[in-house]
């Protein structure tokens, strides 16, 4: 069990809502994946003509927890009116904090991110920031305010996996109390299942699964990876090495002259 801002989840999985193929679709990923938690942004919900209704409508009828993102922001203003907005619409003072610096790879700003971060904590947001596995802008955003890490494991719908193990384990080490989220970047349930071996306490994914041929059959098989993953770290896995070493006992071994 996972607990993020007081609030403890079964599922350590964390699932995304766009670019599905139809509502129907997404509504059967979302139940296959057993996610406790999706992301929602504001864009899929109209203030005026209230033509996200029929969208809010299906995640309310889900049961699930919704974390708001600002996703597609560039600016700190932009973020934080976005986050106020949603917070208004869906009623949760969580907030999927992503304030994009470069566009090609959508990489955050940090510098951005820090502040925004602040001046949300400040107003009762629970911030969930998308970073990356900079261990100075993590200590940052803790100090901002920030009770969970969201490091990527590579560039939003890349599908790469984990381009920087040694960053992410390093992030895991130095934040040991820190509920640690890898977020974007997943591609393959290895990849979900790796981010868990090395002690993360959720992944968030969307494309992988939204993009997949059968994606309620993808997000049982995410889901199980990260069940498997979690398992696997808590296991207190065997320590790599470079030489082999023999599984069969060598005492009492007949020798022949």
């Amino acid at each position: 069990m996972a607990v993020f801002y007081g609030v403890e989840v079964q599922s350590r999985l964390f699932l995304g809502t766009s670019l599905y193929p139809s509502p129907d679709i997404m509504t059967a990923a979302i139940k296959a994946s057993g996610a406790e938690v999706v992301t929602v942004s504001l864009r899929r919900e109209s203030a005026e003509a209230r033509a996200g209704q029929g969208f809010w409508k299906l995640i309310q009828d889900l049961g699930v927890r919704v974390l708001p993102n600002t996703a597609g922001c560039h600016t700190v203003k932009e973020a934080v009116t976005t986050a106020h907005m949603a917070r208004e619409v869906f009623d949760t003072p969580w907030i999927k904090l992503e304030v994009i610096g470069e566009e090609d790879t959508l990489h955050p700003d940090i510098f951005g991110s820090v502040e925004a971060a602040r001046i949300l904590t400040d107003d009762g947001f629970q911030v969930f920031p998308y970073t990356t596995e900079d261990l100075v802008a993590a200590g940052k955003l803790l100090d901002a305010g920030c009770e969970v890490l969201m490091p990527w494991g590579a560039p939003i719908g890349s599908g790469l996996g984990l381009n920087n193990i040694y960053g992410l384990r390093a992030m895991r080490s130095h934040f040991p109390d820190v509920p640690l989220v890898v977020d974007a970047g997943i591609g393959l349930p290895s990849h979900a299942a790796a981010a868990m071996e090395l002690g993360f306490d959720a992944v968030l994914l969307n494309t992988a699964v939204a993009k997949a041929g059968d994606p309620a059959g993808m997000a049982t098989a995410m889901a199980q990876a990260v069940e498997a993953g979690r398992a696997g770290f808590e296991a207190d896995p065997m320590e790599s090495r470079d030489m082999a070493a023999p599984s069969t006992p060598v005492m009492g071994k007949a020798f022949l002259a």
